[in-house]
């Protein structure tokens, strides 16, 4: 898509003509052209000289637009953004910095054109309407009625040339066969100078004869002050609009002043101070606190707290530490923090974020196509209309001036800039509005589709639950704990799933109280690795076991070689399907094995099995807990009319137990990633607008195929390239915030589109005269003209109603003990229960809690003496009512007093919210919590 700037339009009028030429065009696809931004995008692979000849053939002007968003975007001769041309740096953001001061050059122009338009419009008013209605003294020089006449028509003539603009554009549009506003505006006033200096004249003829009463007669045929004033006030509302089309890219433009101008880099043990643009990846950069972090990067040493409002729109700072990601435009708050780095320039995610942004304001919503459609006609139309009032006044016998003046109001009365203006002012505002709350629309359609949808189908994993799943039940079967876990970790290392780095983190986390010989034997034939390790199982050891063959079998399981046995991973039907023997077919679909299967299921725990040919290594017991609004964000979007549907690709038990915590009724579980796309096609098939939401690479077919396609940000790359939607922050909320801006934009719109049609509808006719016989209205061409300025500027103030728009803060709800997505359930607290029985008569147990609040794993093995203690898993979640706390610091100071306790995990802080979400480990007293609250200097209210 190429994007090029287009030079003098002035109403809805240019904007299709322009899109008219550009579309006839071969190898041209789309065009869209925006009034408001006076831009247009093209798609196809037509040659750019051909475009802007085609441009400047339709009497307007055109020009590729490369320059950089910000200054700190690289320029296209220096792409790296490499320091061997700093010279060039400067050249980077000459081209924005220049059409920022051509913008300021033109409001200041028409600032200009209007001052001085008033200083002569008022005596000229003076001379017309105040000497000739109200008898207003005028010097002895102008005691001829002649004499006023002249000075009228000079000082009119004086405001003409002062607005030659309107003549000059006017003119070029009729010549191409393309009139436009100005058009209308150049015949209004030009048609009432003509007129007038046909009565002047007629005056010169009737003085001469000596008749000065006739002449003073002649002087109420005077319209020289309405040619003047037709133009004063349309100025005046070019001055209007323009300030309020300016406030309708305030957010685009703030976004835009974030980004840094200079980073401090690192160089021979340095510090150098070098424009933003100079920056390449791999460069080390210094930040101190209070200054902007200059690019994406990952943290190398150092630690502080970051404002990332300007990315999430979140206003609680983000404790960074080392090898935390950090982003461009984000500020730096309490300590200073050296990083490397990795993204630079247009790669950067705020670069992304100002990207979304300006395309979705240069994009046309396909509501406004009705709009392009009826300004395409428009002027011709109301010249037609202008000429036929006239002609069919004279028919009836009014006058040749009153008839002219008839044709004058319907000219300069009609107006095709609102309803230009009625879709991008709406599109922009509320582009910007969602971009300062962390939602970026790619373009003006999902902008508008979006409040159109009727079902919202969400992922499980990392849309709805926090996406970090954690290993809660191990149960061994032919081989030990140990033995289990660790082929588990050799097999799920090769995986990005987050069911392979659940696994994974649990055997670095693990420790080995006691290893016998007969299990180390045993993990031989069982193709374990034999370690006598007693501080748990290194990552790196399992990085250098000899895996081969390794396969992954998408949304089933993994399968690997490993000392000459082949390991298989994954759920029940895709180990079934895999060459194992009879017997460990046999006890996969035993009994036991399905009754723990309905247990785990019921328990919102995700079974992942492992075997080997010969083998039944056991079952690993995976959860993931929701995140803390999405209770919240399930409900918002049932009140707002929509089915909500999750989709996963567990089995159906677990899917189901995680959908009943969230208040999702409708669930489609054990679906592969291709199956995804199909459920959403056969939405559509049923007639429904479906939103789907995804994090995952297996999420992007369904994004690209549904209706509307939103994305979290903490997700690949793939799905948010994908997706039409990004929410930048992991709050499932902002899934029904997009939705209800999304309908607040389009109520906007149809507003604005109604006051634009309903202006014109009832103006022309207005102004026509049609009215007159039946209630005496009559509009008079000042009147129409001062109607014309405030209808743009009506339209525009009204699409900045939209930055009222306020969403209301999430209800964070908490995991009680029953709540079972990734609780361990206590009705084990006082037994052991066998749920798995070998060949061998070999029985391992499940994870049994010390108590109701917390719990311990311990796996102890019947037939050895040994004893795996798995870290503490289930922990618990509270919130505490906090009094006192006023700002983020406060946030910071209780946050770090939280997490200084033993067993104790801050897990969000908010002044504004008076409250504090902790992770407890262990049962805490409200003595304890109460304490660490008050010596920090706030008061604990209660504890939910």
């Amino acid at each position: 898509m190429e994007k090029y700037c287009v030079t003098g339009m002035s109403c809805a009028a240019c904007s299709a003509k322009v899109e008219k030429a550009v579309k006839k065009l071969d190898n041209v696809e789309e065009v869209s052209v925006n009034l408001l931004t006076n831009s247009m995008t093209v798609e196809g692979t037509a040659a750019p000289e051909e475009i802007i000849r085609a441009v400047e053939n339709a009497g307007y002007g055109a020009y590729v637009d490369h320059s950089p968003l910000f200054a700190g975007e690289t320029s296209s001769a220096n792409p790296t953004g490499g320091n061997e041309n700093f010279t060039d740096i400067s050249n980077s953001s000459a081209e924005p910095a220049k059409k920022q001061k051509a913008g300021d050059s033109e409001s200041k122009t028409v600032r200009n054109r209007l001052i001085a338009s008033v200083c002569f419009l008022l005596p000229l008013m003076y001379c017309s309407m105040g000497h000739g209605m109200w008898g207003f003294p005028l010097p002895g020089f102008l005691s001829n009625p002649l004499a006023i006449a002249i000075v009228e028509m000079v000082l009119a003539a004086i405001v003409m040339f002062i607005n030659r603009k309107f003549f000059i554009n006017g003119l070029k549009g009729a010549i191409h066969l393309a009139p436009n506003m100005d058009t209308l505006v150049a015949m209004g006033s030009g048609i009432s100078f003509l007129w007038s200096f046909a009565v002047l004249i007629r005056m010169t003829n009737v003085v001469s004869s000596g008749d000065l009463q006739t002449a003073h007669e002649l002087l109420h045929s005077l319209y020289f002050e309405s040619a003047a004033m037709i133009l004063t006030l349309i100025t005046v509302g070019k001055m209007l609009e323009a300030y309020s089309k300016g406030r309708t890219t305030d957010a685009l433009k703030n976004l835009i002043k974030m980004a840094p101008n200079t980073a401090c880099v690192l160089r021979a043990g340095k510090e150098v101070i070098i424009p933003a643009a100079g920056l390449q990846v791999g460069d080390l950069f210094k930040v101190r606190p209070g200054e902007s972090i200059p690019a994406d990067g990952i943290v190398t040493q150092g630690g502080s707290a970051v404002d990332e409002s300007s990315l999430t729109g979140e206003s609680i700072p983000v404790e960074k530490s080392v090898d935390d990601t950090v982003y461009t435009a984000t500020i730096n708050q309490t300590g200073v923090l050296i990083c490397r780095a990795v993204k630079v320039g247009n790669d950067t995610s705020f670069a992304q974020i100002i990207r979304m942004v300006n395309d979705a304001s240069a994009t046309k919503a396909p509501i406004a196509k009705i709009a392009d459609k009826v300004a395409g006609v428009f002027v011709p139309v109301v010249i037609i209309i202008a000429f036929l009032v006239t002609v069919i006044h004279l028919l009836t016998g009014a006058s040749l001036e009153a008839s002219i003046t008839y044709g004058i109001a319907v000219l300069v009365v009609s107006c095709p800039c609102a309803l230009g203006l009625a879709t991008p002012v709406a599109i922009m505002v509320g582009s910007g509005v969602g971009a300062r709350n962390g939602i970026l629309f790619k373009n003006a359609t999902v902008l508008e589709n979006a409040g159109k949808a009727t079902v919202v189908v969400l992922d499980k994993t990392g849309t709805l639950t926090k996406g970090v799943p954690k290993v809660v039940r191990i149960h061994p079967v032919d081989v030990s704990a140990e033995e289990l876990l660790l082929n588990a970790g050799i097999l799920e290392s090769g995986s990005e799933h987050p069911l392979a780095k659940a696994i994974t983190a649990a055997c670095e986390d693990q420790s080995v109280t006691e290893t016998t010989n007969a299990n180390l034997e045993k993990g031989s034939r069982s193709g374990a690795i034999n370690t006598d390790r007693k501080d748990g199982f290194s990552l790196e050891a399992l990085g250098k076991t000899p895996l081969t063959n390794f396969e992954i079998h998408p949304g089933n399981g993994l399968s690997g070689d490993l000392n000459g046995n082949t390991l298989y991973g994954g759920n029940q039907k895709y180990l079934l399907s895999c060459p194992l023997s009879s017997g460990v077919c046999t006890r996969l679909n035993a009994p036991d094995t399905e009754d723990l299967l309905k247990q785990l299921s019921e328990s919102g725990i995700t079974p992942v099995f492992f075997a080997t040919k010969d083998l039944f290594l056991g079952i690993i017991g995976i959860a993931d807990t929701l995140k803390d609004d999405a209770v919240e964000a399930v409900k918002r979007m049932k009140e707002m009319k929509l089915d909500v549907i999750m989709l996963s690709g567990d089995n159906e038990r677990t899917a189901k137990a995680v959908a009943a915590n969230a208040g999702i009724d409708h669930v489609i579980a054990d679906v592969l990633p291709g199956g995804k796309q199909e459920v959403i096609q056969k939405l559509q098939s049923e007639g429904k607008k479906v939103i789907m939401v995804g994090d995952g690479i297996n999420d992007a077919p369904a994004l690209t195929a549904a209706d509307v396609g939103i994305a979290v940000h903490t997700g690949t790359d793939i799905a948010m390239d994908a997706a039409e939607i990004v929410l930048m922050k992991q709050s499932v909320c902002d899934i029904p915030n997009s939705i209800h801006l999304s309908r607040k934009v389009i109520k906007n719109i149809y507003e604005n589109l109604f006051w634009a049609f309903c202006y014109n509808i009832i103006g022309i006719p207005l102004a026509a005269g049609a009215l007159e016989p039946l209630f005496g209205w009559k509009l008079s061409p000042m009147f129409g003209a001062a109607a014309m300025s405030f209808s743009s500027f009506f339209v525009v103030s009204n699409a900045l109603r939209l930055n009222l728009i306020r969403f209301p803060q999430p209800v964070i709800t908490t995991n009680k003990p029953n709540q079972t997505t990734n609780v361990i359930q206590s009705e084990y607290t006082n037994q052991t229960t066998n749920v798995i029985q070998s060949d061998s008569k070999k029985t391992s147990d499940v994870c049994r809690p010390e108590n109701a609040n917390q719990t311990a794993n311990i796996i102890q093995s019947e037939d050895t003496d040994q004893t795996i203690n798995l870290k503490e898993i289930q922990t618990m979640e509270k919130t505490l009512v906090i009094e006192g706390m006023m700002c983020p610091m406060c946030e910071k100071h209780m946050r770090e007093a939280l997490n200084a306790m033993d067993g104790v995990t801050a897990e969000k802080v908010s002044h504004e919210e008076k409250c504090a979400v902790i992770t407890a480990e262990r049962e805490i007293s409200f003595e304890e919590l109460e304490k660490v609250v008050t010596d920090t200097g706030y008061k604990l209210l209660e504890i939910r």
